[in-house]
């Protein structure tokens, strides 16, 4: 697993609420705490598409 480079990591922001995100290198997610979404990293690329997106356990109803 490539670490994300953090120059990207300080860009990033959510798609849906605009607020930053958490890398979660274990998982290889960025997550959102604000929207309850995980976004996933496939092969170094962060896949910010909230169609392609998991809600967290916080959210999940």
């Amino acid at each position: 697993m490539k670490p994300l480079d953090p120059w990207l990591l300080e860009r990033l922001v959510c798609p849906a609420t605009r607020t930053p995100l958490r890398y979660d290198e274990a998982a290889q997610e960025l997550i959102s705490d604000a929207a309850g979404l995980a976004y996933p990293i496939r092969d170094g690329v962060p896949v910010m598409l909230v169609e392609e997106a998991r809600r967290t356990d916080a959210t999940a109803a």
